[in-house]
């Protein structure tokens, strides 16, 4: 099964010369990063220090040498990359926007190193590993076009490629998730086991809310819920929850929608994990982890009561990383239930088990060692 294809920057072609003449080809940018304006080729004789400060000035260069030897250049970046001290922080919040400040530049400085790949996403160079399963998979059917896409980029398309073959194994459903690329892994665990373990109002119908890879709806389909809906508005993870649904046996008893929040009707449960931090993403990509302004968690609970049958429970599974960090507040968060109409009938808590959680390097570090998920369940406020 191939995903529908990625998003095409909104600069669609890269143009460069070299001593066979000038070249056009399709620039293609998952993170929606434009064209670059200058491009120059690049092979085995450049040096690192020479790509690095090329690509600080913003002119991306062309590999057209040994493939490996390019990863080894990027390598090479990466950690000049690093050199730079990061500046100081004096609160949460400031680290935070400073962590993605270097992030976005980092991103930006590694992303000038590029492969062309072919009509059939084939790579002409020596050593060139073959992609093009990776690619279908991300992008879809190849259509005779050659493009341009960062080195960078490809390989976490790759990575990605073999975390979806691998899986990630889930306690809760003794079996494996197989995330696609660009669809939130579940690989914090820890916001599963509270689904697996809050008391069910009712084994009849439940709603999951931004399914994703369908994990969650796995799991309720697990406890024993007879009829679940699952919803989400990314093409992407539509076809990934229908997948892992079926390849789990659920596929009878989910049924996978496209839409906005939520479907129609009304349910005794209606679970939803939003993003957790309410910033701006850089990327598509990263709106599995970036609600802007708070879109996905303001959504839900304004329209939780409306959906939830007489007596029913919402469950909302929340980081407080974002208050830690100083983006939201408790008092804000509580106030947003209310005003929606609801009621916080019981809620369970658990700790990480991510490693950055231990990690006091980590520029963000304390923020992550306080952090708790929990699963709030809601009710709508009696009349």
């Amino acid at each position: 099964m191939t995903d529908p294809a990625a998003p095409i920057s909104a600069s669609p072609t890269l143009a460069w010369s070299d001593e066979r003449g000038a070249h056009g080809v399709r620039w293609r940018s998952e993170a929606g990063v434009p064209a670059p304006k200058r491009a120059v080729p690049a092979d085995d004789r450049t040096t690192a220090d020479a790509a690095y400060r090329l690509a600080c000035e913003g002119t991306a260069l062309v590999w057209q040498g040994d493939f490996q030897n390019a990863r080894q250049l990027l390598q090479a970046m990466s950690r000049r990359a690093q050199r730079k001290p990061p500046k100081r922080a004096s609160a949460p919040l400031e680290a935070f926007h400073l962590h993605r400040q270097g992030q976005a530049q980092r991103a930006r400085t590694l992303g000038m190193l590029l492969i062309v790949l072919e009509g059939d996403y084939s790579i002409a160079l020596r050593r060139a590993p073959d992609l093009r399963e990776a690619c279908e998979e991300a992008w879809g059917r190849a259509d005779g076009a050659a493009s341009a896409v960062s080195l960078r980029e490809l390989l976490g398309l790759v990575g990605a490629h073999e975390w979806r073959k691998k899986g990630v194994e889930i306690g809760a459903l003794n079996a494996r998730i197989h995330p696609y690329y660009g669809v939130f892994s579940p690989v914090r665990g820890e916001y599963v086991d509270l689904v697996a373990r809050a008391p069910l109002p009712s084994p009849e119908l439940a709603f999951d809310v931004g399914t994703g890879t369908g994990v969650l709806a796995a799991v309720l389909a697990a406890r024993g819920v007879r009829r679940i809906v699952a919803t989400d508005q990314d093409p992407r993870a539509l076809a990934c929850a229908r997948e892992n649904l079926a390849r789990l046996g659920y596929a009878d008893r989910v049924e996978v929608v496209a839409a906005d929040l939520f479907p129609e009707g009304r349910a005794p449960l209606v679970v939803c994990n939003p993003p957790w931090v309410p910033a701006r993403p850089s990327s598509p990509v990263e709106y599995a982890v970036f609600d802007p302004d708070s879109r996905m968690l303001l959504g839900f609970l304004d329209g939780l009561a409306a959906h939830l049958e007489p007596g029913g429970e919402g469950w909302l599974i929340l980081s407080d990383l974002a208050e830690h960090l100083g983006l939201r507040t408790r008092e804000t968060l509580v106030g947003a239930i209310a005003r929606s109409g609801l009621e916080v009938i019981g809620r369970d808590d658990i700790r990480p088990r991510h490693p950055k959680a231990d990690d006091p390097s980590d520029p963000l570090h304390g923020a992550r060692a306080a952090e708790v998920t929990s699963l709030w369940r809601l009710r709508a406020r009696p009349a």
